[in-house]
């Protein structure tokens, strides 16, 4: 038999959660045609000896809603394995929309995601209105992988209402049922699912607080009974279950979201799950609470990330504890190279730390109160500070912690921070697992994710771009939970079927995540002993020389996708095969 591609020796972990065994697999036309004995010539032989094959990873929660616009490569995530990507989660997005309200939903990106303005403004190349008009613009593109589009609640809420859902004025009957129509109307034209956001910490550019993030159980499942009938759609829900109005606002949050489930008729509801140090086991009550939902018959998962949730804080970042201070205030606008030039004489440093911080967060500002709240208590913030070295450490000791340094040499905390972010020249950056931390061990991380309702997501692929490099998060998973923890190691063949089969399953996708004859040929050729991340570091590669943290890794022989090599020896190629996926179709 001739084959398109054959990769041979590897040994093989097919995403089904089998035992891995060794042999190859043969690709043609796109797709898997034999896997074990593969008798026959091929094209293109990929050697595979001494590596892992692997089905391609599929992210279920990524913001590269601008960049797919202007990037084919949709890096860093093309970059680490994943060969498909779902983007409109948490609400925003950038369809239906109107042409006088595209700077309302670019605003809301730059606020809620941390995207530059400026870059989405330049680089989105708007021609569309409604979403199936969005579907077909992205479908005209080609990438380098496969991307699937969900409805935004924002932008939706925002096409039907106009102003009155920045006011967030409450929704009338024809509104929802307007809603309705065009959430039904996305579906049918391929739309992967619907998302709202319901987070306090997301805000537009200008401090606003999201158009969907107060709406009412009316709103949301009559948005949800679009629906019904369909055989594909998913829903996705970020919240803070009402933290700042206190715990007793739990149950009452949940019971809005369960009852948009409902609303669903069967079609699943992902929620984020995340340990917050405010209520360190709020994400056991949720596990609770969709375990009972599940029990009654409602679909319901959780997205869980493989380690915490937190920020790079740097001077290059978007944030670091400084930003504050009138001395460095006054030095902002500066090129890095003379910030770091006057911020190395020590009057200019004794001064800054004599100061006290003022508010960045408030009224016109994006940055979430808890900038603030950490800002007034930043000696214990050090507990949580590392460097996060050449080679990262997501699952750092206390004892490693820049507090710690402060103790040992019996200098301020402010002081050791302050010299940490002038090491390489200013470009340091500085890791502050922010959630899933608060014991300094990522052991409730494990629990979330073998929890039969888990899900491995939030990589946020595409956002946060100042302070968050998540889209690395399968590199991450693959080293630190199956090869580097000193203790509770996961099989690598649990792992492989997370990041590939669960997450395809979910979406809709019954034609990947596995590597079986007939499945799409999105294949990983990974050397896994010598798989490593790179440190995080800060491009300025978008759109006007807007700049965006990058991570890069060693490890990946080959990455395929429709059985072409988009990457190659860690490098991409510049093959573009990837395609618009319209769900159900």
């Amino acid at each position: 038999m001739q084959y398109d591609l054959k990769i041979v020796g590897g040994t093989i972990v097919d995403g089904t959660g089998a035992e891995p065994f060794r042999g190859d697999v043969a690709v043609r036309d796109g797709h898997i045609v034999a896997v074990g004995d593969c008798p026959g010539s091929a094209t293109r032989i990929l050697d595979a000896e001494g590596a892992t094959v692997t089905p391609g990873f599929v992210d279920v929660h990524c913001h590269y809603d601008g960049q797919v616009s202007w990037d084919p490569t949709l890096s860093p995530s093309s970059t680490h394995g994943v060969t498909t990507c779902v983007i409109g989660n948490c609400g925003v997005g950038f369809a239906p929309v109107r042409s006088a309200d595209r700077a309302r939903l670019v605003a809301l990106m730059e606020g809620v995601e941390d995207i530059p303005g400026s870059a989405l403004a330049e680089g989105i190349r708007w021609g569309w209105e409604s979403f199936p008009e969005y579907l077909d613009a992205l479908s005209a593109m080609p990438r380098a992988i496969d991307v699937l589009a969900q409805v935004p609640h924002d932008a939706l809420r925002v096409f039907v209402m106009g102003e009155r859902a920045v006011a967030h004025g409450e929704a009338t009957d024809d509104d929802v049922a307007r809603m309705r129509a065009l959430v039904r109307e996305a579906l049918v034209a391929g739309a992967a699912g619907f998302s709202t956001g319901r987070s306090d910490n997301h805000r537009a550019s200008n401090g606003d607080a999201t158009p969907a993030s107060e709406v009412g159980a009316r709103e949301l499942a009559g948005i949800a009974s679009a629906f019904d009938g369909l055989g594909h759609g998913v829903l996705q829900a970020v919240s803070d279950f009402d933290m700042a109005a206190g715990p007793d606002r739990f149950d009452a949050e949940f019971d809005l979201l369960e009852g948009m489930a409902a609303a669903a008729s069967g079609h699943p509801l992902s929620l984020s799950l995340m340990q917050r140090d405010m209520e360190p086991d709020q994400w056991r009550r949720i596990l609770a609470r969709v375990e009972a939902a599940t029990a009654r018959g409602l679909a319901m998962r959780v997205q869980v990330a493989p380690r915490a949730i937190g920020v790079l804080l740097g001077l290059e970042a978007t944030f670091h504890p400084f930003m504050g201070f009138p001395s460095y205030k006054a030095i902002a606008h500066l090129p890095l190279v003379e910030r770091v030039r006057t911020m190395r004489d020590p009057a200019f440093k004794a001064r800054l730390l004599g100061e006290t911080s003022e508010r960045v967060a408030g009224d016109g500002s994006p940055i979430p109160p808890l900038a603030d709240q950490l800002l007034a208590r930043i000696d214990m913030v050090t507990l949580r500070l590392f460097r996060l070295g050449a080679r990262p450490s997501y699952e750092p000791r206390v004892e490693d912690s820049l507090y710690a340094e402060a103790q040992a040499t019996g200098s301020s905390a402010l002081s050791v921070v302050y010299d940490a972010l002038l090491e390489h020249e200013g470009h340091e950056l500085l890791y502050f697992p922010l959630y899933n931390y608060t014991e300094f061990s990522l052991d409730n991380v494990r629990t979330m994710l073998h929890h039969p309702l888990a899900m491995v997501g939030l990589s946020d692929g595409g956002a946060h771009v100042g302070t968050v490099c998540d889209a690395s998060y399968a590199t991450f998973a693959l080293t630190h939970w199956c090869r580097d923890r000193a203790e509770g190691r996961v099989s690598l063949p649990w792992l492989v079927r997370k990041l590939a089969h669960d997450t395809a399953r979910f979406i809709g996708l019954r034609d990947r995540g596995t590597l079986v004859p007939g499945a799409r040929a999105d294949v990983n050729v990974i050397d896994f002993e010598r798989l490593a991340l790179h440190r995080p570091h800060l491009v300025h590669d978008l759109p006007g020389g807007g700049r965006r943290l990058s991570q890069e890794a060693s490890g990946y022989r080959a990455t395929l996708v429709g059985g072409d090599v988009i990457l190659e020896n860690d490098r991409l190629t510049g093959s573009l095969p990837g395609r618009l996926v319209r769900a159900g179709r």
